[in-house]
């Protein structure tokens, strides 16, 4: 009895499953009719057959492999291209029988662009509908075009992207402009100290600033011709974000002969030293300091490193570790997170970890303290009557913490401290950088100097003898942030001072390691960059200071 009750319970909940079923597969189908509805079936087919291809680094009617295929191997086939041009150290080269672009570094093709009839068909809701939505979406805009890339990673190694006008009111479903297939460049063999000689590795101890907000013959040289480690650049050289980027490909494109990578920095602090052009302001670390939230200042940080990356640069001459002690103090303030060495430590650290966890190397400053100064270092040299004892009772505080964190690269101050040396400001004092930073903190990184163009050195000394004390009192990287000459002054007296022995080629050696393996570290290459989608940054930094 119990058996067929069984049956019959087991046979009704049968039935009822296969209702379901039906049910939800009447409801898929009518889902399917509805985007083939929407979507030709030639479309379709087209949409799929490109992504297909682009899992295997190829696109319609062409042959070639991103990634494989050498640019001689397509002139070959398609003979010389009709036009040709530059993008950053990419050089692409237009087939337009064949409506391709093809794009390629190192001889090596990496980007193959197709506007072919097939692909302008395609619209903006097409792709969506087949494909879903894509892994990122960007924008791009100029004088000629207002552009929107969506992204899709087909593979690890390959990215397809489809580019589209903008859409609009008008035009709210856009039909492709054409597709791009694409893998990053893989850079060459990692560099090590014996791939370089004595020019190339005092260069690599040279941060340049330059002119312009394009390329001019001086800055190629100064990175051409003089080799130089690192270019820093100023608000007088980024006028629009387009244009910023643009300058930073050229700087790169220009480097991509040279054995090394280059460090590209700035001066992006937050509040009033901000150089970036068309964002939102961030605040001052003075306005941090009052809401005194660790994990706000690490959202700023991660914020600078955020906007920096998407620029294209790679290192921030940020945070300020300054104790603003001295309410006169004329170049400080605001910049300062506050009068308390705890705050400043705390909030520092996290920004500069905010900072590295984008991929962009910190530079904490200005070593051994500039907060107590009641002059400008830009205009005269400032004089702290301090002992080491006063210092480590409160300006050194924040610097040993963050070097106990794993502070990678440390500014150097001109500061005068005539107790511990009368003769040298703090960027140029061996007692300082060697005997404090180094043996006492037992810092280990990259030291790098203040601008050396300021007047608080260049007043007192002449430049090219103040970047040889500057190496011999421990920096390894020397900042000349003005003018042509003042960059080859200073690498030149440097090369002279190996060659008369004044300085040693291993003093050189153990500061060029240590570039280098930071270089590595963070993965420094000339990869170029689409654009910046300064609207995603924006909003980005809205919903921060929201919070």
């Amino acid at each position: 009895m119990m058996t067929k009750k069984v049956l019959i319970l087991l046979l009704f909940f049968l039935v009822i499953a296969v209702f379901v079923m039906l049910k939800e597969s009447k409801e898929e189908n009518k889902i399917q009719e509805d985007v083939s509805l929407e979507v030709s079936s030639d479309t379709v087919s087209i949409v799929s057959l490109l992504f297909e291809l682009a899992e295997k680094g190829q696109t319609i009617n062409t042959p070639f492999i991103i990634g494989e295929t050498n640019i001689q191997k397509v002139r070959e086939l398609w003979g010389a291209p009709e036009r040709k041009g530059k993008n950053g150290s990419a050089i692409y080269e237009e087939f337009l029988l064949n409506d391709v672009t093809v794009g390629h570094q190192s001889e090596i093709v990496f980007d193959i662009r197709s506007s072919s009839t097939e692909i302008q068909q395609i619209h903006l809701e097409d792709i969506i509908a087949i494909k879903g939505e894509p892994d990122d979406i960007r924008s791009y805009k100029d004088d000629q075009v207002d552009q929107t890339i969506l992204i899709y990673n087909v593979t690890e190694d390959f990215q397809m992207k489809w580019i589209l006008p903008k859409p609009s009111k008008e035009n709210p479903n856009p039909t492709v402009h054409h597709i791009s297939v694409f893998t990053e460049v893989k850079e060459g063999k990692e560099v090590s100290l014996s791939d370089l000689s004595l020019e190339e590795k005092v260069g690599q101890m040279i941060f340049a600033g330059i002119k312009g907000k394009v390329m001019t013959n001086e800055t190629e040289k100064i990175i051409s011709t003089h080799q130089v480690g690192g270019i820093i650049l100023f608000k007088d050289n980024l006028k629009k974000a387009n244009q910023s980027v643009t300058l930073l490909n050229a700087i790169k494109q220009e480097n991509s002969n040279n054995k090394v990578p280059l460090f590209l920095g700035i001066d992006e602090e937050g509040g009033r030293i901000s150089r970036l052009p068309e964002l939102t302001k961030l605040p001052t670390n003075e306005e941090i300091g009052f809401r005194n939230d660790a994990s706000f200042s690490y959202s700023i940080g991660k914020l600078l490193g955020k906007q920096l990356s998407a620029f294209g640069f790679n290192l921030d001459f940020a945070p300020v570790l300054d104790i603003n002690s001295n309410p006169e103090n004329p170049i400080i303030g605001d910049r300062s997170f506050g009068k308390d060495a705890q705050k400043v430590s705390e909030l520092g650290i996290q920004t500069m970890e905010g900072i590295q966890s984008e991929q962009v190397i910190p530079v904490i400053k200005h070593f051994p303290g500039h907060g107590d100064t009641a002059v400008d270092s830009h205009k005269e040299l400032p004089i702290i009557q301090k002992s080491l004892k006063d210092l480590q009772g409160l300006e050194l505080i924040p610097f040993k913490k963050a070097i106990n964190h794993g502070t990678e690269v440390v500014m150097t101050g001109h500061i005068l401290l005539p107790k511990i040396d009368p003769t040298y400001p703090a960027s140029l004092s061996e007692k300082i950088i060697k005997g404090i930073l180094r043996k006492q903190l037992g810092y280990e990184g990259i030291i790098i100097t203040d601008d050396m163009t300021m007047k608080a050195i260049v007043n007192t000394f002449e430049i090219g003898e103040a970047a040889v004390s500057a190496v011999k009192a421990g920096n390894d990287i020397v900042l000349v942030a003005h003018d042509y000459a003042n960059v080859i002054k200073a690498k030149d007296a440097i090369l002279q001072a190996v060659k008369t022995g004044e300085i040693s080629e291993q003093r050189i050696d153990e500061s060029v390691n240590r570039i280098l393996s930071i270089k590595k570290k963070y993965n420094l290459s000339n990869t170029q960059l689409d654009g910046v989608n300064i609207q995603e940054l924006n909003q980005s930094i809205n919903e921060i200071l929201g919070r």
